[in-house]
């Protein structure tokens, strides 16, 4: 219909930005979005030098520790026969693979080192009868507990340390990435309200 006035389009996208844009000269660019890039690449350098280095500092301190754990481990516990107090409990479905897997507590008595008979509480394979002798692991207190760390154990957990740690420093300069390009887009708000404040004026026609 002529005269008709067309309702407003919502504005285009805005274009690709091309390769290492915030460094090229643009009269748009903003001070600050050179040193939001400026700051990207420096987190990203600083990223990738410290984590390694991270991770592997803690990744030792962590192999060490666990091998220490290890040899304590190794002199306070050894292996023992238990017998059984009383029948353990039969599992539901006989001859499963899940019965193979499954234990169930039982009170056993064992033999320490220094000849001491104890009664402790250990897990054993289901269907077991009152007086059956399994081998199990106990500490120097005659305590049911698990067997010492392994040379391969000591190597998993000193590498999810590591990898903990370099994931750590990841999240950590993402962090500050994010908090410090939020606040630069705060500024670049304000100072365009500040902007629109001294210009708005003088679009203004007076009535």
């Amino acid at each position: 219909m002529a005269g008709t006035v067309p309702a407003p389009q919502p504005p285009p996208g805005p274009p690709p930005r091309p390769l290492f844009w915030p460094w090229r000269a643009n009269p748009l660019r903003r001070r600050t979005d050179t040193a939001r890039a400026w700051l990207g690449l420096g987190v990203l350098l600083a990223v990738l030098a410290v984590a390694p280095l991270a991770g592997a500092l803690v990744g030792d301190a962590a192999h060490r520790h666990y091998q220490d754990v290890a040899r304590h481990q190794q002199q306070t516990r050894h292996l023992a026969d238990a017998t059984l107090l009383h029948d353990a409990p039969r599992h539901p479905e006989p001859g499963s693979d899940e019965e193979k897997k499954t234990r169930y507590p039982v009170d056993v008595r064992v033999v320490t080192r220094e000849g001491r008979t104890r009664t402790t509480r250990a897990e054993v394979a289901p269907g077991l009868t009152a007086d059956s002798i399994v081998s199990i692991w106990i500490d120097a207190d005659g305590e049911a507990t698990d067997a010492p760390l392994t040379g391969k154990e000591v190597r998993s957990r000193a590498a999810g340390w590591a990898l903990l740690t370099a994931i750590g420093v990841a999240l950590a300069g993402a962090a500050v990435h994010a908090v410090t390009g939020f606040v630069l887009h705060r500024r670049n708000l304000a100072r365009w309200a500040a902007a629109w404040a001294e210009t708005a004026p003088r679009w203004t026609t007076p009535t």
